[in-house]
């Protein structure tokens, strides 16, 4: 194992499940996503190596018969633990993060709108050098990200063909920080429905949504390393850009302008459009909450600051541990 591989492998294993816990909340939530709190806790570096050795250690474990080289390959600890905290998220609080979206719409959004500027601020700094291409990258991700925002939301039904497929195309959103996967699935219509089948455990649209998900992960991880390893400055750039778009989806006062019917007859929000809090309280009749989300959003911005400086500092320990050594 390389020097660079051990730096990548120094995390708690409460801290590997904690980090996973982080990630399957925030990829719960439509317009949050999990790779941006994996840039946050400083593992998502060691998730693309483990996801992108995947298939080469594959193939060595086939030619070799070698299961402890295979294991170690693909960091398979890192991703077993990671992986349980994931679904531990996704299976105990799918009912918790419905609940706040649907009573607390306001502070859970301006929660999240703060993280994500506080997301933008952790990885915009990770830029070594700016040049035109680099802020034009950034610029073009925004671009895009926000583009994403404004697409109308189709109506498809959940078959376990169209769940592979929504899982391959999810995952590869959720591994890109500020894209989240939970709102392609929701462009796709297939939001609700997929919420729906983890609730009632429906195995067959679960275990074809997850195959999706496994195949997605490992070829866009593949991707994305790669892009890392020959052009950081401008990849974090478009990174950064995709999470500055984002803003738009998590803005916390939003009215609903159009509706969809359920396969249940209820109705859910289709089209919506960001106002000022003021305006908000004057269509909707609630009150903005203005003071208290802007308290929460700070909150947001600071629990990265404080996650930086905790992982910074263990890092620097580290550093000084192996050079007493």
């Amino acid at each position: 194992m390389t020097d660079e591989a051990r730096k990548l492998r120094r995390h708690s294993r409460t801290g590997i499940v904690l980090r996973g816990c982080a990630m399957g909340a925030a990829d719960i939530v439509p317009g949050v996503s999990g790779g941006t709190i994996a840039f946050i806790t400083c593992i998502y570096l060691r998730l693309l190596a483990a996801l992108g050795n995947i298939p080469s250690a594959m193939h060595c474990f086939v030619r070799d018969r070698d299961l402890r080289s295979f294991l170690d390959s693909v960091d398979a600890g890192f991703l077993v633990l990671l992986f349980l905290g994931v679904l531990t998220s996704v299976f105990g609080l799918a009912h918790v993060i419905g609940y706040l979206l649907t009573h607390h719409e306001v502070l859970v959004w301006s929660f999240f709108f703060g993280l994500i500027i506080g997301a933008v601020w952790h990885v915009g700094r990770q830029i070594g050098l700016w040049s035109f291409v680099v802020m034009l990258l950034l610029l073009s991700g925004a671009v895009v990200a926000w583009g994403l925002t404004l697409l109308v939301p189709v109506s498809v039904v959940l078959t376990p063909l169209i769940a592979f497929f929504a899982g391959a195309i999810a995952i590869s959103a959720m591994i890109l920080p500020g894209i989240s996967g939970s709102f392609i699935l929701v462009l796709m219509g297939l939001y609700e429905p997929v919420l729906a089948a983890v609730r009632s455990f429906d195995v067959l649209i679960v275990a074809s949504f997850g195959s999706g998900c496994l195949i997605g992960l490992v070829l866009f991880a593949r991707l994305v390393s790669a892009a890392l390893r020959r052009f950081p400055n401008a990849t974090i750039a478009l990174l950064t850009g995709f999470m500055v778009g984002a803003l738009n989806n998590v803005w916390p006062w939003q009215v609903t302008t159009a509706w969809r019917t359920r396969s249940d007859g209820s109705l859910a929000p289709l089209v919506q459009d960001n106002v000022s809090p003021l305006v908000y309280a004057q269509i909707t009749g609630e009150h903005h909450q203005l003071g208290l989300a802007l308290v929460l959003a700070v909150v947001g911005v600071l629990l990265v600051v404080v996650l930086e400086r905790i992982f910074e500092s263990s890092r620097r320990q580290s550093e000084a541990s192996d050079a007493t050594q």
